[in-house]
């Protein structure tokens, strides 16, 4: 019988079909497979040279030569203060401490009929650290009080702007450092736009440059936003059903207020004060425009020991630094993992902030909202409009000679303004070029491994 072989029939077609689509489904689930690893060890190769080795090399520096480094600057006074007797000589720490409690003295007297009583005790030196951590701890309260009555206002608030506003709290951190410090000097320096107000109402002039309270109220200007952002957030998420239930039970405003808001805000009060002091404890730019040598912090005199060759000091200071941020940091990590983000349904009902009815406390509470907003705009508006307002010579004698400088330089000079700003966004897009994929490779293994 005569067999033939015809062509394949229309299944027979679909089934090679369907064994190519099936064989190059596989290739690419074989190619994602492989892609992910592959990109991984790029990015892990990376990250091995652009951040771990040159870190790995600070700390070989700082604990080689069994730790002599890292030791010289813990036994020194000047770096440590009163606490280098915990590593130069911890027996005789309690003694000390004895001592120094024994020194406290009470001191009573009278004025007139009044009693007057005070305290007096030894000063305690500070020493590089403790004066770091000393501001750091003055930076983040006046970073809480400036930032607190901003939450309160944008969770209990309505308002017209108020989630522009809300969205503005942003803007301090993608502000330049030089920025915010030139900002700073045409406002409080000694011929800077507060001063010239001052004078204008008859009143002394202030000299706040190149002291303490101009760097903490610089380090306000950043950090203030941040707390103002996260306790916002917590505020806005307080259940209004659970605060009518304590109302309805007899509690009066301040009292369902402290059982029912404020253990719902301390955890992110408590959050946003540790990535403040973490901030200015490693502050740098601020405190060497603003405060110079005189008040050093550990980021500025190590910038000071690279300047002068002493790399192995710099080396001590940069992994003592490190190690004290990352500890402060695991902290705040701790808690972000035990928090519970999820919102409520049912926020508190906000009040018109523009509107004259309402009882006495009402009245009180919106005339402390006016202080706040002049201390607003001194410290968050002031130091921009000033600098705007310096780049055109001031309000008395306007002049465009500045901005005249910068057009003449970029004709005639070597050094031209535009080459400058190029500068500036090369490295900027070079770097986010080079962050943007390590990040997404980053986010996608933590998301496979979570």
């Amino acid at each position: 019988m005569d067999q033939r072989v015809g062509p394949p029939g229309r299944g027979q077609r679909a089934r090679v079909t369907d064994r190519l689509a099936y064989a190059r489904s596989l290739l690419v689930r074989g190619a994602d497979r492989l892609a992910l690893p592959v990109v991984g060890a790029i990015t892990l190769l990376v990250l091995g040279v652009v951040f771990y080795y040159p870190v790995w090399t600070v700390f070989v520096e700082a604990f080689g030569n069994a730790a002599t480094p890292v030791r010289e600057v813990l036994t020194s006074e000047f770096y440590m203060g009163a606490a280098h007797g915990l590593f130069a000589d911890p027996i005789r720490v309690p003694g000390d401490v004895f001592a120094w409690l024994a020194s406290v003295r009470l001191h009573v007297g009278w004025t007139g009929v009044l009693p007057d009583v005070w305290v007096s005790y030894p000063t305690v030196r500070k020493g590089l650290f403790g004066f770091t951590a000393y501001q750091a701890a003055l930076s983040t309260a006046a970073s809480v009080l400036l930032g607190l009555p901003g939450a309160y206002v944008l969770a209990r608030f309505e308002f017209p702007g108020r989630r522009t506003l809300k969205s503005l709290t942003i803007l301090p951190f993608v502000l330049p450092s030089i920025m915010v410090v030139v900002g700073f000097v045409a406002t409080f320096g000694t011929s800077g736009t507060l001063n010239g107000v001052l004078t204008w109402l008859g009143v002394g002039q202030v000299e706040w440059l190149y002291t303490l309270k101009v760097v903490i109220l610089a380090h306000a200007f950043y950090n203030a936003p941040l707390v103002t952002r996260m306790v916002t957030s917590a505020w806005e998420n307080v259940d209004a059903s659970a605060v009518e239930t304590a109302r309805s039970l007899g509690a009066n405003p301040l009292r369902a207020f402290r059982d029912v808001v404020a253990p719902q805000l301390l955890p992110a009060l408590g959050a946003s004060a540790v990535l403040t002091f973490i901030f200015t404890f490693m502050t740098f730019p601020i405190v060497l425009a603003l405060g110079g040598l005189q008040l050093a912090t550990v980021e500025v005199w190590l910038y000071a020991r690279v300047q002068s060759l002493d790399y192995e000091s710099a080396a001590a200071l940069a992994a003592l630094e490190t190690v004290f941020s990352l500890a402060l940091t695991y902290v705040y990590l701790r808690y972000e993992s035990r928090r519970a983000a999820t919102g409520t349904g049912n926020p508190l009902p906000r009040k018109r902030l523009f509107s004259v009815a309402g009882d006495v406390r009402e009245r009180l509470i919106r005339s402390g909202l006016g202080v706040y907003g002049v201390v607003v705009a001194l410290v968050f508006l002031a130091p921009i409009a000033s600098m705007v307002l310096a780049s055109v010579g001031g309000a008395t004698d306007p002049t465009l000679e500045w901005w005249r400088f910068l057009v003449e330089r970029q004709g005639d000079s070597r050094t031209q303004p535009s080459v400058a700003v190029w500068n500036s966004l090369l490295f900027g897009v070079g770097a986010l070029a080079l962050a943007l994929p390590m990040g997404v490779v980053i986010a996608a293994f933590s998301a496979r491994g979570g």
